[in-house]
């Protein structure tokens, strides 16, 4: 069996698979006459999240038209990854029980490519009825800046040029929005779905600070910056739902079925890609209700839609306790300790203390209760369900990736908490010290066996380690060579020295740098 529009049509074939309940081919002809949905960025969690959620309205009745999808940095997702299979996609749900559940969706009308098709993409950003453009571009996909926080030279460029002829992404994307002004007017939501603080505001400050200039520079009118200030809605989001990369495990079930070509590749910008998605079942998006020109009934099909302010509490219930710092953690520890899998993290009795503990005793006292979802019910959820589940081929090097950037908003805010408590310090944390000093071990390069491995991607990973220059496993360690790393904060939130907590780092990383099994040893002496 080959996945396209063709061979679903027969369902014995496709027999155990949840087969689109509508007709993919007239639903495209809608879409293509009134596009009402555009995204960028189609990665693993759009296919089977949003995508998802689409295919849902549209089998309810409650959509006629699909998703129209756009890659403004890979080409090749489009051209091998999804033209080649009708745009469909099989989304496969890893369940806990062992169970798995396979569906074909196919409310993906659409795909096209910034380098190749950006006239159809402007086409459709200009149409009246399209009524949002949302995001999974990742969080370096909305700076305008490299790592020295210099404006990169392309959006310099485009900056002086104005509107026609735009380099960068984020520059297209404000040049087509002025020209929707000019083309019909309608009001318009740009809605990043991607899982970082304040998504909605980040998307706001690029497409505004471009904006700015081009004003600055007399590029554009007052009028026209004043309609993408007061016409183009940039709604805050939350999305959560582990997504791991293509698992070989599941291949090998999609092939057992009989399906053809279905082996992940990853392109010469290092995506992966498969025809398949595999994710955990639970999931959790969230939005801002600011929807100028209307929207899909979501909140129909489970998306929680509310003001800014609860988006922001459950944001910060999951980032800051409930879910990211326990994969930090892992992530952390997993490494140095050569796991290969979450799952097989929890099954690890130091391991699995280690985040109880620190969710419980460190995190909870702090969370920040949002009313729509229960602050205790998710973490339970994430400890019991969503971590142990060894169905969900998800791996701590991946988490591991952007660790510097991470390390700020999922500890720095519980640490500021305690800071602004007037019954507690800071200096009282034990727990969530001992994941910063792992991160410093991490950056060593060397596993709890004295082995090398290679760090996850990280835009800090150079930096930092020329600052821990010299320092190796059993060594001597110079403690003021690490502060001007403990000092920093923008990679802690907050400066350790001052908060009490410095003292602490170092002195679990000397432990954890004592020599082979000293990771282990010190976990062990920690977490009780």
């Amino acid at each position: 069996m080959k996945l396209s529009l063709e061979s679903i049509k027969d369902k014995e074939a496709w027999k155990g698979y949840h087969l689109p309940e509508y007709n993919p081919s007239e639903i495209a002809e809608n879409t293509k006459k009134n596009p009402t949905w555009l995204h960028f960025g189609p990665g693993n969690i759009f296919r089977i999240f949003p995508a998802v959620l689409c295919q849902r309205l549209i089998e309810q009745g409650k959509m006629n038209t699909g998703i129209i999808c756009c890659d403004s940095y890979d080409e090749e997702n489009i051209i091998r990854g999804f033209r080649p299979n009708d745009n469909l996609t099989i989304a496969v749900t890893l369940n806990a029980d062992g169970s798995i559940e396979k569906e074909i969706v196919s409310s993906i009308s659409e795909s096209l490519t910034m380098l190749y098709d950006s006239e159809r993409v402007a086409e459709i950003i200009k149409n009246p009825s399209l009524q949002m453009v949302s995001f999974t571009i990742t969080e370096k996909g909305y700076s305008l800046r490299n790592a020295k926080h210099e404006l990169v030279p392309a959006v310099v460029e485009d900056m002086a040029n104005g509107p026609q002829g735009c380099k960068a992404f984020l520059s297209q994307l404000t040049a087509m929005c002025l020209a929707r002004r000019t083309a019909c007017g309608a009001p318009l939501a740009l809605v990043s779905m991607d899982n970082c603080s304040h998504n909605g505001e980040k998307l706001q400050s690029a497409v505004m600070e471009i904006a700015k200039a081009w004003l600055d520079n007399q590029k554009i009118t007052q009028e026209e910056y004043d309609y993408l200030q007061n016409d183009i809605a940039f709604p805050w989001s939350m999305i959560d739902k582990i997504t791991p990369r293509p698992n070989p495990t599941v291949e090998a079930e999609l092939i057992k079925d009989g399906v053809e070509d279905v082996s992940p590749f990853v392109t010469a910008k290092h995506t992966y890609v498969a025809p398949f998605v595999n994710a955990e079942k639970p999931q959790y998006l969230v939005i801002e209700d600011q929807f100028p020109n209307g929207r899909p009934p979501l909140d129909e099909v489970g998306v929680i839609i509310t003001d800014r302010d609860t988006v922001n509490k459950v944001e910060k219930m999951k980032v800051c306790t409930c879910l990211n710092p326990l994969h930090t953690c892992l992530a952390i520890y997993g490494c140095l300790l050569g796991k290969e899998t979450i799952a097989e993290e929890m099954n690890d009795p130091e391991l699995s203390a280690f985040i109880d503990q620190m969710s419980h005793k460190e995190g909870m006292p702090f969370v920040v209760n949002p009313g729509v979802i229960d602050p205790q019910k998710f973490l339970n959820e994430v400890l019991t369900v969503r971590l142990p589940n060894p169905f969900m081929p998800d791996t701590p090097q991946r988490i591991a990736t952007d660790t510097s950037q991470k390390l700020s908003i999922r500890f720095g805010e519980t640490i500021k908490a305690y800071e602004a408590s007037p019954d507690h310090k800071a200096s009282e944390l034990t727990l969530i010290p001992l994941v910063q000093a792992g991160w410093l071990r991490y950056l060593i390069g060397v596993d709890d066996q004295g082995n090398a491995f290679e760090c996850s991607p990280d835009p800090l990973l150079a930096s930092m380690q020329e600052k821990l220059a010299g320092m190796t496993l059993g060594g001597a360690i110079n403690e003021e060579q690490l502060r001007p790393i403990l000092s920093d904060t923008v990679i802690f939130g907050v400066d350790l020295y001052e908060c009490g907590l410095a003292d602490k780092v170092i002195g679990y990383f000397k432990e954890l740098m004592a020599g082979p099994g000293a990771v282990r040893a010190t976990l062990k002496k920690y977490i009780k």
